[in-house]
């Protein structure tokens, strides 16, 4: 203890020594290094290697992540695949994926046809667009490549252009085939553009203004398009080129005339193709939850029709036309003709708008089925990529067949895995098996194409379905229909989707107008033509549009305020107007002939007399000069007038009131507009308004308003529409509100005494 203690005193002086020599080192280095002001920091951060490594270290770093972010959003693949469950779906996929080659094969060779091209061709629109897909696409089911409706409209397109640049050339099938082929190819490209373009500025919205009785009534025609398309292989006719408006009526009434002209084997050959095809496909819709994959039925006539064809030698200048030879193995990619682009700049955008619709329409309803989320805008970077990447490699524009993506999904498909094992199937008929085919009748493809259209040509029940759920859809349809026919396919779009957007503007032109009435012991309010117990509220009016007001509709929602309110507003406005100025004349007729007489009276008297004349005339004019400011008071107020026998002023009620005009007054004292469905309000719209309040405080009305929504409100206060007569006081939050003030204040709310001027 005792040397603790002798100790302690010497460990303490010591420690304070240390501490101040750490001090004094600390003030000599402030001393010798000062504080660094801004510009020396700035400095340090703009030349310090430090500072710079980590300011170079953080952007990459921002720069990494953000491009990470954009690449799995546009590169789903990189997503879902790592996280694919092989051993539940795998098999699944595979069984699916050889379902849909099986069928993408025999369609692929057929709508070829349609496009105009070789068959070869649509074996490449099989392979490229389907592969690219795979990486880009997000729905799961949908089976992305050649499709009726587009290669008709590709058709229409090459048929158009192609025979321009041929300039009556000699007849060699390699140069006959070159035009159309870039035509093809460039539309793609440019198809493709117009979808990545569309989907990077997230306009996958587009596609709304498409709605589905305009969808459906469009496919049906094209299906019909494609039908009469078909007809020259069915016939095995030669037909003359048509384009433009009405040239499938042209086509018809050609087909007419060359009938007699017809093949008799292949018609035959087709008729036989197609009942094959036809109780095929009965088979398989009676047998289906039996058999563990449909029968292919397009495969195998594709290869009965083959070996029949090479066994008789229908190549050997049979009538039977056959497809003849197909190139083995891949093309090499090819630069469009962007010299096309500006006659192709149309067609293409219709055609990216239309393939976009049928694919995001199907990739819903089975993303609804099976409880998934499709990316609208980047199922659209994914179809413009696959038009894009298989235009530079000549195919022609594709989407999504409804027939097998049913397949696709029946089959036991899971993901995008079964399009691309579909698409490696095509690959190897591409290349090994593809010249196998040359021996294929083309009428056996023509009845395939024929027999698929079944579930288009279906959709002409619609017109049945829609008269009795919605005419107006059904005017929708009918027009898209006669309008895809009558004109081409483009022009026939256009055509829909102006209807439909007009239609909308004439529905919107006529809402449901009523007046509402109190359901008893209750804030509710409904229209008392449609409720029988809802009554309406003794002096007051309530009255609501279905539709917002704005400047299609503002006079229409005037003119039916006035005529549901049951009087006639214009007539007694015009009315007043008249008996007040018909006293106004009086009066000054009785000034004029007193005002005479008094001269008379003033000549005989002398200077004195008239001096007191002019002074009392004088007195009289102002007085009626008063009268007549006092008529423009707002109705309710009280006004000054002059007495009949010219005596002193006094306090009497104002003449000009509908009561004291002797015109009939309305039965109720306030009026309430119910705006809830407003959504918005223009110029047009403040105007009519601001014109109800004038009209109505006239013949001695008030008018509020109920419900309005907080955007309306803003809209208002923008438009300047609240002043000094039309305040916020009357404006409420619901109608009830307002009935209920209405009923408390029966007379105008003390802020709004003057009239207010009519616009």
């Amino acid at each position: 203890m005792g040397l603790a203690d002798a100790s302690g005193p010497r460990d303490t002086q010591a420690l304070l020594s240390a501490t101040q020599a750490m001090e004094l080192r600390r003030r000599d280095y402030h001393m010798e290094r000062p504080l660094l002001n801004q510009e020396h920091l700035e400095e340090l951060g703009r030349w310090g290697s430090a500072p710079r490594t980590r300011q170079w270290r953080t952007w990459l770093q921002c720069s990494h992540a953000r491009a990470r972010a954009l690449l799995l959003q546009h590169l789903p693949v990189l997503v879902w695949l790592p996280r694919y469950p092989v051993r539940d779906w795998l098999l699944g996929d595979l069984l699916s994926g050889m379902s849909v080659a099986i069928m993408q094969l025999p369609q692929g060779l057929a709508y070829a046809f349609l496009a105009g091209l070789p068959p070869v061709f649509g074996l490449y629109s099989s392979f490229y667009p389907v592969f690219v897909y795979f990486l880009f696409g997000t729905s799961r089911h949908i089976s992305v490549g050649t499709f009726a409706v587009m290669s008709v409209m590709v058709g229409s397109v090459t048929e158009s252009l192609a025979p321009q640049t041929l300039n009556d050339s000699p007849i060699n099938e390699t140069t006959r085939d070159a035009d159309p082929v870039q035509v093809a190819s460039t539309l793609s490209v440019l198809v493709g553009l117009f979808q990545v373009g569309l989907g990077l500025i997230h306009f996958g919205f587009l596609v709304t203004y498409l709605s589905e009785p305009l969808v459906r009534g469009y496919t049906t025609a094209a299906a019909v398009q494609v039908f009469v398309s078909q007809l020259k292989y069915v016939f095995g006719l030669h037909l003359s080129s048509h384009s433009g408006p009405l040239s499938l009526i042209y086509t018809v009434l050609e087909v007419c005339r060359k009938l007699p002209q017809s093949k008799v084997g292949t018609v035959v050959t087709a008729a036989v193709a197609g009942v094959v095809l036809v109780v095929v496909k009965l088979l398989n819709d009676k047998l289906q939850r039996q058999l563990p994959m449909p029968i292919p039925g397009e495969l195998l006539m594709l290869i009965g029709a083959t070996g029949i064809s090479y066994g008789i030698g229908l190549r050997d200048g049979s009538e039977v036309d056959v497809v003849g030879n197909i190139s083995a193995g891949l093309v090499p990619p090819v630069a469009p003709n962007t010299q096309l682009f500006s006659k192709l700049v149309g067609s293409a955008f219709t055609i990216a708008v239309v393939g976009f619709a049928i694919a995001i329409s199907l990739g819903k309803i089975f993303a609804l089925r099976h409880g998934y989320r499709v990316d609208s805008n980047q199922e659209l970077v994914a179809l413009g990529l696959s038009n894009l990447i298989g235009g530079i490699f000549q195919c022609f524009p594709v989407s999504c067949s409804m027939s097998r993506s049913l397949v696709q999904e029946s089959t036991g498909g899971n993901s995008q895995v079964a399009g691309a094992i579909s698409s490696l199937f095509i690959l190897l008929i591409i290349v090994k098996l593809g010249e196998l085919f040359r021996d294929l009748p083309k009428a056996v493809l023509a009845a395939i194409v024929i027999v698929n259209l079944k579930g288009m040509l279906r959709q002409l029940s619609d017109v049945c379905s829609l008269w009795k759920a919605n005419r107006a859809d059904l005017l929708i349809w009918l027009v898209t229909f006669a309008a895809t026919i009558l004109l081409n396919m483009d022009l026939g779009l256009m055509v829909a989707v102006v209807f439909s957007l007009l239609l909308v503007v004439v529905r919107t032109q006529m809402p449901h107008y009523s007046i509402l009435g109190q359901v008893p012991d209750t804030d509710i309010y409904r229209d008392v033509t449609e409720y029988s117990e809802a009554k309406e509220v003794p002096g007051v009016k309530v009255f609501r549009s279905s539709a917002t007001v704005y400047f299609a509709n503002a006079d229409f929602y005037s003119d039916a305020l006035k005529q549901r309110c049951g009087v006639d507003v214009d007539f007694l406005i015009s009315q007043k107007k008249k008996l007040l100025k018909k006293r106004e004349q009086l009066k000054l007729k009785q000034l004029q002939k007193e005002e005479k007489l008094q001269k008379q009276a003033a000549s005989s008297k002398g200077t004195s007399v008239s001096i007191n004349v002019n002074t009392s005339l004088e007195d009289m004019r102002s007085n009626n000069v008063e009268d007549c400011k006092v008529m423009q008071v707002g109705p309710g107020d009280k006004m000054e007038d002059a007495t009949a026998n010219g005596q002193e002023d006094s306090k009497a009620p104002d003449g000009s009131t509908l009561k004291a005009l002797g015109l009939p007054q309305p039965d109720f004292h306030s009026l309430i507009l119910d705006l809830g469905a407003l959504s918005f309000v223009d110029t047009v719209c403040l105007k009519s308004l601001k014109n109800i309040f004038h009209d109505f405080r006239e013949i001695e009305v008030e008018v509020y308003m109920a419900a309005c929504h907080s955007p309306v409100v803003s809209q208002l206060e923008a438009g300047h529409f609240f002043d000094a007569s039309i305040t916020k006081k009357h404006l409420f939050a619901s109608v009830h509100d307002a009935v209920t003030f209405a009923l408390q204040h029966p007379r105008p709310v003390p802020d709004s005494p003057v009239s207010v001027t009519r616009l």
